[in-house]
């Protein structure tokens, strides 16, 4: 026995070895300042951003999905399982213990006399590895940061889900609007047709134009079944979002008129990094494969077990005494891997290759952030400018198709004019809307960019691990 913890403490002396590393950083040069333009009047960006779009209907719609959907259902049940196997890879830090117990009985007949035995016994066992080189602790670090990465793409995930849920209600009110105006230009185009049939009735023009104008019109009747299937396919995707059936899910709203559009300050750039979670969960990570490093370098060493049990045991014939007796057993071991194939050594690089893909994949999800939050900067400040512009355009399309009737019905210019200013008319009212959803939809854009107002839990981000 005093050899054995001898040999023991030889190998505890040699724990110095480290078989851990720093953790490996992306290099990126974060920039100063966005390029992109903010609003005069824009605002921190709020954890329940939506609420800026004053639609109390947006507001319940994502309430309901947090309670609801199935995706977030999903993914918090991904994040019982990661904390599950935190435990389980806790386990291995601590002491083994079995306890078994077991009794037989045995009859013997003979010609003149009779034997019966009885043998019992109960053993408590217990094993335990001495964690020396830290692979133990290793995997547990490595299962806690693949955890936090899971919270994280469960944050991801929630954020995506409501940037889903905020588009997809913007794209029906916006089909609603574009099918109100489909149905003003088929109630204009059939003014027109009036207008056409009076004149061919009086000579004044041919069936040419008549047929021209009719054209117009079933044209323009034809939009209408096209943006209707739309709408529904569109409330259908929203309802599947939201956890409705798609078949009773209907939403009251009916014009992107009554929405605010959020003016939103960016912040600087380095902030970015604590304020999405794609960002954190690429750092979780890379701490995760870091440790895992750790694990496979500490499985080229040595590793060392105790193991012990106690028991009692009794076996006794009835005719005699009943003896009790006491039995335990003490032992240590060590065992240094010495050939298997190279897969260890192999199994090391891995897990460094991994930890250098990570690093990559790390420094390609900060420079698509960034790229994120400055495309939606530029595409929220240029609808602002082509909302405004495209308004005053719809402004002249409509001057240009009055203007046009009534120089037809003068006769002072032929249908073809007339026919160009509806075409006008009609594309300009409805790119407007199209405008105004895509106004929207980059405010949404940013909003997700920079996180949705998330920001890196306070024990995670302190935590220098």
């Amino acid at each position: 026995m005093r050899r054995t913890f001898a040999s023991l403490f030889i190998v505890l002396a040699l724990a110095g070895c480290a078989t851990t590393s720093d953790m490996p950083r992306p290099q990126v040069d974060l920039p100063s300042a966005y390029r992109g333009e903010t609003a005069e009047d824009a605002v921190p960006i709020d954890a329940e951003w939506w609420r800026a779009f004053k639609s109390e209907e947006l507001v319940s719609l994502i309430e309901t999905a947090l309670r609801e959907s199935p995706d977030l259902a999903m993914a918090v049940e991904r994040v019982r399982q990661a904390e599950a196997q935190v435990r389980i890879a806790g386990a291995s830090l601590f002491p083994q213990l079995e306890l078994s117990a077991s009794t037989s009985r045995r009859r013997t007949d003979g010609r003149n006399d009779e034997l019966t035995t009885e043998s019992t016994s109960a053993t408590l066992s217990a094993s335990y590895e001495i964690d020396v080189w830290g692979r133990n602790a290793a995997g547990k670090r490595a299962a806690e940061f693949s955890a936090d990465a899971v919270r994280f793409d469960e944050a991801g995930i929630r954020l995506t889900t409501i940037a889903g849920i905020a588009n997809a209600y913007f794209q029906v009110l916006s089909l609603r609007d574009r099918l109100r105006v489909a149905r003003e230009n088929l109630a204009i185009a059939e003014r027109v047709l009036e207008i056409v049939n009076i004149r061919a009735r009086n000579g004044v023009v041919t069936q040419l134009d008549v047929a021209r104008q009719n054209s117009a019109v079933l044209s323009q009747r034809a939009v209408i079944p096209a943006l209707e299937l739309q709408e529904r396919q569109t409330l259908a995707a929203l309802a599947i979002l939201v956890g409705r059936t798609p078949q009773d899910f209907d939403v009251r709203g009916t014009t992107l008129t009554e929405l605010a559009v959020p003016a939103v300050a960016p912040g600087l750039p380095a902030e970015l990094l604590v304020r999405r979670p794609d960002l954190a969960l690429a750092e979780a990570q890379l701490a995760a494969a870091n440790a895992n490093l750790a694990a496979a370098r500490a499985a080229l060493l040595p590793s060392v077990a105790l193991t012990g049990s106690a028991g009692l045991t009794k076996a006794a014939a009835l005719s005699l005494a009943d003896p009790v007796n006491t039995v335990y057993t003490l032992g240590a071991s060590i065992l240094q891997p010495i050939f298997e194939g190279g897969r260890l050594r192999a199994q090391v690089e891995v897990a460094e290759s991994r930890q250098r893909e990570l690093v990559e994949s790390y420094r390609r999800a900060i420079l698509s952030a960034l790229a994120d939050v400055e495309d939606a900067l530029v595409a929220g400040s240029r609808t602002a400018q082509q909302q405004v512009l495209q308004a005053q355009a719809l402004e002249e399309a409509r001057r240009a198709l009055r203007l046009a009737e009534v120089r037809y019905r003068e006769g002072a210019d032929d249908l073809l004019s007339v026919l160009d200013a509806q075409r006008t008319l009609f594309a300009a009212e409805d790119t407007l809307v199209q405008t105004h959803l895509a106004r929207l939809q980059a405010a949404v854009s940013l909003h997700n960019a920079l996180g949705g107002g998330w920001e890196l839990p306070a024990p995670v981000a302190a935590a220098d691990r």
